[in-house]
C-alpha cells in the first residue's frame, strides 16, 4: 500500500477561458471540474489508475472538507483525513484555450492547532503500519511547525517505510535530518531552498544534508536525478502543449511505484518521464493520458552522467 499524506488539502477549482488578459475581465467558457485536490491527492489519483492500493490522508475541515472528502469517496479513493476547525481552502487554476497555459490560484489553507497537529501525530504511526511507501507533498497549512515532515518521515521509516517527499522551502530544508529516500523539488524550489544557480550542486547539497536520492523536474527539459552512486538526465521524447501542474504529481507517483516494485533507477526515470509528459496534455492535475504513456515508456532519453560532471 501507498500512503499520501496532504497535509494542505484543497478543493480543486478549475476554469477554461479563452484566453488569459492580464487586467482583463474574463467570461469562464466552461467550468472543467471541481474536485478533491492538493498534491497528494493528486498522487493517488494516478496511482489508483495505475493499479496501486492507495491511502488518502492530512486534514479536512469544514464544508469544504467534506465535499473533498465526498469526492474521494466518488472516485473510489479511500481516506483518513483528520477533522480540523478551519475550513479547508480552495485552489483555482485558470487554462486558457488559445495556448494552453495555466494560471494556478493557491489559497493558504485552513489553520490547525497545536492539538489538531498532535491528534494527527498520534494516529500517524497506525496510518503507515502496513505501508510500503509513504509519499509526503505539497505546501504546509498555517499553523503547522516547519519541521512537520520530519516527524512524519521518521515515523515512516520507523514503521518499515520508504519515503518521497514533494516541497519546498524551510518544509523541504527541515525535512532533510530525517532522511528521505527521495525529494522531489522542481528546478525552482531547489535552487531557491539552497540559493545556488546550479540545479546538480542544489541536488548534491540536499544530499549532503540528508536525502538519499533527489530527482529534479525541469518541465520539458525532464528530469535530473542524484542518488547516492550515480546520477542521471533523463528527457521526454517530446515537447507537449497543455497544462504542466499535474505533471510533477505524476512524476512522483511513478517515484513511489517504482519503490513499491523495487526497479532499477534506469527504469524508475523512463517511467517518471513518461508519466510526468503523458499528464501534460490533460486540464486536470492527478490525470494522465495513457495511451501517451504507452508511447512515452520506451522513447525516454536517459543518460547517465558521471560524479565529475554531475557535481
Amino acid at each position: 500500500m501507498i500512503v499520501t499524506v496532504t497535509l494542505n488539502a484543497a478543493l480543486d477549482v478549475t476554469y477554461e477561458v479563452e484566453a488569459l488578459i492580464p487586467h482583463g475581465s474574463h467570461r469562464v467558457t466552461q467550468v472543467l471540474r471541481r474536485r478533491a485536490g492538493g498534491k497528494g491527492v493528486n498522487v493517488a489519483r494516478v496511482l489508483a489508475a495505475l493499479g496501486h492500493r492507495t491511502l488518502v490522508t492530512g486534514f479536512a475541515g469544514g464544508a469544504t472538507g467534506r465535499v473533498i472528502r465526498a469526492d474521494l469517496r466518488a472516485a473510489g479513493l479511500a481516506d483518513a483525513l483528520v477533522p480540523v476547525a478551519d475550513d479547508s481552502r480552495r485552489t483555482v487554476t485558470v487554462v486558457s484555450r488559445r495556448d494552453g497555459d495555466a494560471t494556478v490560484f493557491n489559497e493558504p489553507g485552513a489553520r490547525v492547532s497545536t492539538a489538531e497537529w498532535e491528534d494527527f501525530a498520534d494516529r500517524f504511526p497506525r496510518l503507515v503500519r502496513d505501508a510500503h511507501v509513504v509519499v509526503l507533498s505539497g505546501s504546509l497549512p498555517p499553523g503547522l511547525p516547519s519541521d512537520a515532515y520530519a516527524e512524519l518521515i521518521r515515523a515512516s521509516h520507523e514503521a518499515g517505510a520508504a519515503t518521497v517527499l514533494d516541497t519546498s522551502g524551510s518544509a523541504l530544508l527541515d525535512a532533510l535530518s530525517a532522511g528521505p529516500d527521495v525529494v522531489k523539488p522542481n528546478a525552482a524550489e531547489i535552487l531557491e531552498a539552497t540559493g545556488r544557480q546550479d540545479v546538480a550542486r542544489a541536488a548534491a547539497d540536499l544530499r549532503t544534508h540528508g536525502a538519499k536520492a533527489v530527482v529534479v523536474s525541469r518541465g520539458p527539459e525532464g528530469l535530473l536525478a542524484v542518488t547516492r552512486t550515480e546520477s542521471w538526465r533523463a528527457v521526454p521524447p517530446e515537447r507537449l502543449a497543455g497544462n504542466p501542474t499535474g505533471a510533477g504529481d505524476a512524476c512522483v507517483a511513478a517515484l513511489a511505484a517504482g519503490l513499491v516494485d523495487g526497479l532499477t533507477w534506469d527504469a524508475v526515470l523512463r517511467e517518471a518521464v513518461a508519466l510526468s509528459a503523458a499528464a501534460v496534455p490533460c486540464p486536470l492535475a492527478g490525470d494522465f493520458d495513457a495511451r501517451l504513456h504507452h508511447r512515452f515508456r520506451t522513447h525516454v532519453a536517459l543518460e547517465k552522467i558521471s560524479a565529475a560532471h554531475t557535481y
